[in-house]
C-alpha cells in the first residue's frame, strides 16, 4: 500500500517495497527491492556533504549536492545529471534546459490509466508526484500499486503551462536508479520465426540501448526485458523485470554511470519522435510494469504472470479456458474450397478439436499474397456459401467456427487500394517500400480506422464467428502522413489509432475470442492483450525452436496467453523432422492447436492425436492456468524442463525435452520444484507412443522375424500400430521428488531393448502428471513404484 509520511513516501506490496525521499526539489529512489521496515529515511538517504571533483553544483543553496550522485526518479535537464533521462524537450525559446523542482504529493484511489492507451485494471491505490519548472512545464509521475502480485506500474504526464509551445524530444515512461551495478542484464531479441531468445550481458559502465523502430513492439527485441543479481538462478537470488503496455517501437536502456549507480529506462522510442504541446496541452506515456523477487527468475515470472491474468487480461475469456483448434493454414495455405475445409473440421471433431479456423484467402481474389488484401468481400467461387454456410456447418459439427484478418493492410491488387491509393502510408516524393506484397494503411487517419472498425465489425456480424486471429505482416516504413502537421508523432499516433480500432471491434464484438498476430510473435506485448487473450507465439511451429522461443517468452508473459501448434514433420519453417509426441508436448505447455491436415496422418498417428488432445482436456486448467516453473535454464543447455503447477500444489505436469542425444550421457534425476516436503505425491508418464520406423533396421533385433526396415510391409504395419513407450509411475513424498528426484528408466543405449527402456533419440520428450493423495500407497515390490 502506499504511505505519504512527511518528506518520504512508500509503495509497498506483500513482498516488495519502492521508497521515496524530498530532497529539495528533488524526489529521489532511496530503495527498491525487498520490503523492509523503514523507521525513518536518513539510513537510505545518499550522504552528499562534501562534494566529489569534477562535479557539478545543482544549486547554491543545496551546494555541494550534485545531481550526479542521487538516485533520481526524475531529472530537471541540463543541471549536471549527465546520465540518460526520461524526458528532453525544447522549452518556449529554444533551449533545452528545464529545472523541475517537486511540488507535492497526491494519493489516488486504484488505478489511473493514460487517456487512449491500454493500462493495467484493479490497482489498488496510486501515488501522483508533480513537478513543475519556472515557466510553468509541469510532470506528474503516476506509481499504482498492485500488492497481489508485487507490482508497480509507473508512466509520466507532461502539461505545457508555460505561454508557448514545447516540443518533447524524449518521452520516456520512467526512470529507475538502483545504488549499485552487479546485474546481468537479460534482452529477449530475435527475428521472425526466431523470437524472444534470451541475450544475457554483465552490465559495465555505460549505456545498454534497445529497443525497436519497427512501429511494432517487434521480434526484434521484446519490451520485456530483466536484470538480475550474477548468481540469480531460476530459484534464488534477487530478479528485476520491466515492461511496457505499449504495441509501438520502444526503447529500453540500462546505463552504468562512473559512480556505480544503474539506471533503467524505457518508453516510447524517442529516435523520429517530436511532440509540440500548446499551452494546456498535455502529453501521456505508456503505462510501464516493474516488479521485484528474491525468488529467482520463476519468482519474477510468477509475479508478472499472475499480473497479466489478474491485471491485463480482460473480458469474457480472460480466465476461461481457452478452446483445442486446428488452423488450416500450412494444411491448404490459398488453395482451398469449401469441400476441402469441411473435411478438415471433420477430421478436426473426430479427433477432439474444438474449434475450427480459417486463415488467409477467404475474401476477394485472394489467391496468393500478392492480391485482395484490404476488401472484405468473400471470395464466392472458394465459399459459394459464403462465411455463413461455411460457419453454421463446421458449428453443426460441433465445433466453433474462428476467422483470419489482416485489416491494417492493403495489396496493390485490391478494390481498397483502387479506390483510396492515398490511405496507405507512404511519403511525398518517394516510392513506398512493400512487405510481403503489401502496403500499411495509415491508422494516424480517422477515416482509415473507421473504414476498418466498420468492415470488421460487419464481416464478424455476417455470420456466427467465434474466434479472430488479427494479423499485422510487415514491419512500418514511409513513415509520414498527411493527417499529421509535425512527422514526428507518426509512429506514436499510428499506435493511438491501433488502439482505438481495436478498442471500438472488441466492444462491439465482446463473446469472440481475439488472437493477436503479426509475423507471428512482431507484436507480442502487454499492449495487445489488453485487447486480446492470447496472441500468436510464432510462425515457426518447430518443435526444438518452440522450446527456445516459448521458454524465453515465459520469463515475461504466461502460457496462457501463448498460442501453440502441432504442425507437420519435416516442420514447413525449418524443415527438421520430430515425433508427433514431443510436438505436442511442447506445444501443450500453452494454448494447444493444430496446425496440418489431419486427413493426411497415418491412422496410428490420428490415434494419437486424440490421444494428445484427451490428455490435454482432462489437464487444460493446469496447462493454461498452472504456475510456470523452469526447472533449469533453457538457454545453453541440452535439455529443457517445464512444469505447471497448480496454485493449491495438489496436481502438476512436467514437461522433460531433449534436444540432441549423447550416447551414454550422464542422467541426472529429476527434480521438481513446488511442492509440500511432506506430502505424498503418485507420479506417471503420459502414455506415448513411437514410431517403428524409429529403429530402422535395429528393429530386428526386437522382431522375431527379419522384415526390410526401409520396405511396404514396414510401412503399412507403422501407419497402424505405434510402438508403446515406457511406463513409469511412482509414489514419493514432496521432499524426495524435489530434493533427491526420482531416477527414471534407462535410456536406449544401442545394446538391446525392452519394455523398460526410454527410446529416446534427437528432440525426444516426455509429459509426466502429478497429483497429490492423502494415504500412502502399496507398492508392487519395486521400492516406491505403485
Amino acid at each position: 500500500m502506499i504511505t505519504v509520511n512527511g518528506d518520504w513516501f512508500a509503495l509497498e506490496t506483500a513482498n516488495t517495497g519502492y521508497y521515496l525521499g524530498v530532497r529539495g526539489g528533488l524526489v529521489e529512489n532511496l530503495h527498491y527491492g525487498a520490503r523492509v521496515r523503514v523507521e525513518n529515511s536518513v539510513p537510505l538517504r545518499e550522504k552528499t556533504d562534501i562534494g566529489y571533483g569534477g562535479d557539478v553544483v545543482y544549486r547554491a543553496e543545496s551546494a555541494p549536492l550534485s545531481l550526479e550522485h542521487l538516485c533520481l526518479e526524475l531529472s530537471p535537464l541540463q543541471k549536471g545529471d549527465y546520465r540518460a533521462q526520461s524526458l528532453s524537450l525544447v522549452m518556449p525559446g529554444g533551449a533545452r534546459t528545464a529545472d523541475f523542482s517537486f511540488v507535492c504529493a497526491r494519493r489516488l484511489e486504484g488505478s489511473v490509466p493514460p487517456e487512449g492507451m491500454p493500462a493495467a485494471r484493479g490497482g489498488a491505490e496510486t501515488l501522483a508526484l508533480d513537478f513543475s519548472t519556472p515557466e510553468g512545464v509541469a510532470v506528474t509521475l503516476f506509481y499504482t500499486v498492485y500488492p497481489d502480485c508485487d507490482v508497480i506500474t509507473r508512466r509520466l504526464c507532461i502539461k505545457n503551462g508555460a505561454d508557448a509551445p514545447v516540443t518533447l524530444e524524449k518521452a520516456l515512461s520512467y526512470q529507475l536508479d538502483l545504488p549499485g551495478c552487479d546485474y546481468v542484464l537479460s534482452t529477449f531479441p530475435g527475428a521472425w520465426a526466431r523470437e524472444r531468445h534470451e541475450a544475457c550481458v554483465p552490465l559495465t559502465p555505460g549505456a545498454h540501448v534497445f529497443g525497436s523502430t519497427t512501429g511494432a513492439s517487434s521480434a526484434f527485441c521484446n519490451p520485456f526485458f530483466m536484470l538480475c543479481a550474477p548468481d540469480a538462478t531460476e530459484f534464488n537470488g534477487d530478479a528485476y523485470g520491466f515492461n511496457l503496455v505499449y504495441s509501438g517501437s520502444h526503447m529500453g536502456c540500462v546505463e552504468v554511470s562512473p559512480w556505480g549507480k544503474t539506471r533503467v529506462a524505457a518508453g516510447i522510442q524517442p529516435e523520429g519522435f517530436a511532440w509540440t504541446l500548446a499551452p494546456g496541452e498535455r502529453f501521456e506515456t505508456p503505462e510501464a510494469v516493474l516488479t521485484f523477487s528474491r525468488a529467482g527468475k520463476n519468482g519474477m515470472s510468477a509475479n508478472l504472470h499472475a499480473f497479466v491474468q489478474e491485471h491485463i487480461v480482460r473480458g469474457k475469456w480472460a480466465k476461461k479456458d481457452r478452446p483445442v483448434l486446428l488452423n488450416n493454414w500450412e494444411a491448404t495455405y490459398f488453395d482451398f474450397n469449401e469441400r476441402k475445409l469441411l473435411s478438415l473440421a471433420k477430421d478436426a471433431a473426430k479427433l477432439g478439436a474444438e474449434l475450427f479456423v480459417l486463415d488467409d484467402g477467404w475474401f476477394g481474389a485472394r489467391d496468393n499474397d500478392a492480391k485482395g488484401l484490404g476488401d472484405y468481400t468473400v471470395n464466392r467461387k472458394k465459399l459459394p456459401g459464403g462465411l455463413a454456410g461455411l460457419a453454421e456447418k463446421v458449428h453443426a459439427l460441433g465445433l466453433l467456427f474462428g476467422l483470419w484478418f489482416e485489416p491494417e493492410m492493403v495489396n496493390a491488387d485490391s478494390g481498397l487500394f483502387r479506390a483510396h491509393p492515398d490511405w496507405i502510408v507512404q511519403t511525398p516524393g518517394n516510392v513506398p517500400a512493400t512487405g510481403r506484397n503489401q502496403y500499411v494503411l495509415d491508422l494516424c487517419r480517422a477515416e482509415v480506422q473507421d473504414y476498418i472498425i466498420a468492415n470488421v465489425n460487419a464481416t464478424l456480424a455476417s455470420a456466427p464467428i467465434d474466434y479472430v486471429k488479427w494479423d499485422m505482416n510487415r514491419h512500418i516504413s514511409d513513415n509520414y502522413s498527411p493527417a499529421l502537421a509535425e512527422q514526428g508523432r507518426f509512429s506514436h499516433s499510428y499506435i493511438l489509432g491501433l488502439y482505438r480500432v481495436l478498442q471500438s471491434i472488441v466492444e462491439q464484438n465482446p463473446d469472440a475470442l481475439f488472437e493477436g498476430c503479426s509475423s507471428g510473435g512482431n507484436r507480442f506485448d502487454l499492449g495487445i492483450l489488453c485487447y486480446m487473450p492470447q496472441i500468436w507465439t510464432s510462425d515457426d511451429t518447430d518443435a526444438y525452436e518452440r522450446q527456445l522461443i516459448q521458454a524465453g517468452t515465459s520469463y515475461g508473459y504466461p502460457p496462457s496467453v501463448m498460442g501453440c501448434h502441432v504442425s507437420a514433420s519435416p516442420n514447413h519453417q525449418t524443415a527438421r523432422t520430430s515425433p508427433i509426441e514431443s510436438r505436442f508436448n511442447v506445444a501443450a505447455f500453452g494454448v494447444l492447436g493444430y496446425e496440418l491436415d489431419l486427413g493426411r496422418l497415418t491412422p496410428a498417428e490420428q490415434k494419437a492425436v486424440a490421444a494428445q488432445i484427451a490428455y490435454y482436456k482432462a489437464h487444460r486448467r493446469l496447462f493454461q492456468y498452472g504456475r510456470f516453473l523452469r526447472l533449469c535454464p533453457p538457454f545453453g543447455k541440452n535439455k529443457c524442463e517445464w512444469m505447471m503447477l497448480a496454485p493449491d500444489g495438489s496436481e502438476a505436469v512436467v514437461g522433460e525435452y531433449l534436444r540432441l542425444l549423447r550416447p551414454n550421457a550422464e542422467k541426472p534425476p529429476l527434480r521438481l520444484a513446488g511442492l509440500a516436503q511432506d506430502a505424498l505425491y503418485e507420479l506417471e508418464v503420459r502414455p506415448q507412443v513411437v514410431d517403428v520406423r524409429t529403429f530402422g533396421s535395429l528393429i530386428n533385433q526386437i522382431l522375431p522375424v527379419k522384415v526390410n526396415a526401409g520396405g511396404h510391409l514396414m510401412h503399412a504395419v507403422a501407419d497402424r500400430y505405434m510402438m508403446p513407450c515406457e511406463t513409469e509411475r511412482y509414489a514419493a513424498y514432496g521432499d524426495l521428488l524435489m530434493y533427491a528426484g526420482i531416477r527414471q528408466k534407462q535410456a536406449f543405449t544401442g545394446t538391446g531393448y525392452n519394455e523398460n527402456v526410454r527410446l529416446m533419440p534427437d528432440f525426444s520428450s516426455r509429459v509426466y502428471y502429478l497429483r497429490r493423495v492423502d494415504a500412502a500407497l502399496r507398492t508392487n515390490g519395486e521400492e516406491g513404484a505403485l
